[in-house]
């Protein structure tokens, strides 16, 4: 997925897309979750910004953020893939050193770049959520999206947390 123009500049929220390195199902292991979303709260406190709602699937992430300032998203997403791609990279030969033998550690964890869609309506913000929380229906890993451990539809359905704050766009 490579990247588009995207205009930080405007206060808008962003959808956003990023894969693993050749859509490998590095993320499959809940500890590989927790940490890209352990660095993605961690990475929006040190931003000022907020997550609407995400999902972690094996092989990518999606996930809705916005900034207090605007110009935030080309460093929040460079941080966000580094740092996790380290914990990653950790976690694999400590934890998954069964499928860490088939990985070569001079590729990387991500795919370059990602994919981010300024959302600027109420409605598109709807859409993209949706689309975002069936992700692991269609891939055939639970049957509702609230039942998805790592996602924010467990919040919004259910109340339970999320393991991470979230907020709208306001």
């Amino acid at each position: 997925m490579g990247e588009h123009a995207t205009y930080d500049d405007l206060g808008h929220a962003f959808f956003l897309t990023f894969s693993c390195y050749k859509r490998r199902r590095l993320l499959d292991a809940d500890p590989a979750k927790a940490i890209v979303l352990d660095v993605l709260t961690s990475q929006l406190s040190k931003q000022d910004g907020k997550c609407a709602g995400f999902v972690i699937m094996p092989d990518h992430v999606h996930a809705v953020v916005w900034f207090g300032q605007q110009v935030q998203l080309s460093y929040f997403m460079k941080q966000w893939k580094q740092r996790s791609s380290i914990q990653l990279k950790r976690n694999l030969k400590e934890c998954q050193w069964v499928y860490a033998k088939e990985i070569s550690w001079d590729e990387p964890i991500w795919q370059a770049g990602y994919y981010s869609f300024n959302i600027y309506s109420e409605q598109k913000l709807i859409e993209k959520m949706n689309y975002m929380h069936s992700n692991p229906v269609k891939a055939g890993l639970v049957d509702k999206p609230e039942k998805w451990q790592y996602s924010s539809s467990r919040h919004y359905a259910l109340g339970a947390s999320a393991g991470i704050n979230l907020a709208m766009p306001g």
